[in-house]
């Protein structure tokens, strides 16, 4: 029998590719999300609201995947899904994750993202359950005192409540692992996510202004929307503008498989950068796309954006050393990514 996973904000960008992976490496996962960043699908096949994600991957894999539509912040919610199934881990996506917005609305931010993952904590040490791969992120860094950033870089110095988020929910993780010996966790720093699955039924199209440069760029290319704003061209770098370690979703999502095995070694509390070593501006990014698609990304600058630091690329060393998974962003590359390397 396949061993059951809980996945948390399943039905996004981030969780849904890594439902695939759990699917096609043998385990059966189950989703729990609130929809806050998913798009509800059709719901003529099945009753009940499925994200429109996880309805594609059934589609795709040819199965049936449980969902529960909940927030974490319901945590008699969350024990009911605890009571009925038997996990052997869980891997926690749910939160908000856009820096701007993280500036102008903190209080929610740290409310949503801390109060979700204290009681997915409580829940999973109420059942028994001792094994988390936690989404966090390279914001937990803040401005870099050195580059690339290596997994003992200090942590902590955040720039912007978002990273703060991620930081404290590192230190919660950090704690519980220390009290109690039989937790296990991987806390997985990402850098900057891009791509999509390679059949094209899954990708990031995000609801509203996308916060993230590709999706934004990709709309402007195919006439969604008129002109993309480059926020700040006079930081210290090649061209002025912020520079970032672009990694493909689906080495992202099998870097979270990785983590799973890991956690079947007994490994205590591990941190791991996930990222490429390479870092590309916003203006080659654009440029990259023109190339890709053929189109002119039309662009302004803008004044920089609260909370934003100049660079940030990955030292992934430490993943590969450790065995972890080389992550080879040219298997899963897009067409942008080939215009760049």
């Amino acid at each position: 029998m396949a061993e059951k996973v809980l996945v948390t904000g399943g039905g996004g960008y981030i969780g849904s590719h890594c439902v695939v992976e759990l699917i096609e490496a043998g385990y059966e996962p189950i989703v729990v999300d609130n929809f806050s960043n998913a798009v509800r699908g059709n719901n003529l096949i099945r009753e009940g609201d499925v994200p429109e994600s996880i309805r594609r991957i059934e589609k795709l894999l040819d199965t049936n995947i449980e969902f529960h539509e909940l927030d974490l912040l319901d945590k008699p919610g969350l024990e009911n899904v605890f009571k009925k199934h038997t996990f052997c881990a869980v891997m926690h996506f749910a939160g908000l994750k856009a820096v701007g917005e993280s500036v102008e609305q903190s209080l929610r931010y740290y409310r949503v993202n801390l109060t979700a993952s204290l009681n997915l904590l409580e829940v999973m040490q109420a059942h028994r359950v001792h094994n988390l791969v936690f989404s966090s992120s390279a914001t937990v860094y803040g401005d870099p005192q050195r580059l690339p950033i290596d997994e003992q870089h200090p942590v902590g110095g955040c720039t912007n409540p978002y990273g703060k988020t991620k930081f404290f929910i590192e230190e919660m993780i950090k704690d519980h692992c220390k009290a109690e010996k039989d937790w296990n966790a991987v806390l997985l720093r990402y850098f900057n996510p891009i791509g999509a699955h390679c059949s094209g039924q899954i990708g990031e199209d995000p609801q509203g202004i996308p916060n993230n440069l590709l999706p934004y760029v990709a709309q402007v290319a195919i006439g969604r929307r008129k002109c993309l704003s480059v926020f700040g061209n006079d930081y210290d770098t090649l061209d002025g503008t912020g520079v970032r370690d672009y990694i493909h979703v689906v080495d992202l999502a099998k870097g979270h498989i990785a983590a799973l095995k890991k956690l079947k070694d007994a490994c205590g509390c591990k941190v791991y950068n996930l990222g490429t070593g390479r870092g590309y501006s916003v203006l080659q990014m654009v440029k990259a796309m023109e190339k890709a698609s053929g189109r002119e990304i039309a662009y302004k600058v803008a004044p920089r954006r609260e909370g934003d630091i100049a660079s940030c690329y990955a030292d992934p060393q430490c993943v590969r050393t450790a065995n972890l998974q080389r992550l080879k962003i040219q298997k899963h590359c897009c067409p942008l990514m080939l215009a760049i390397i």
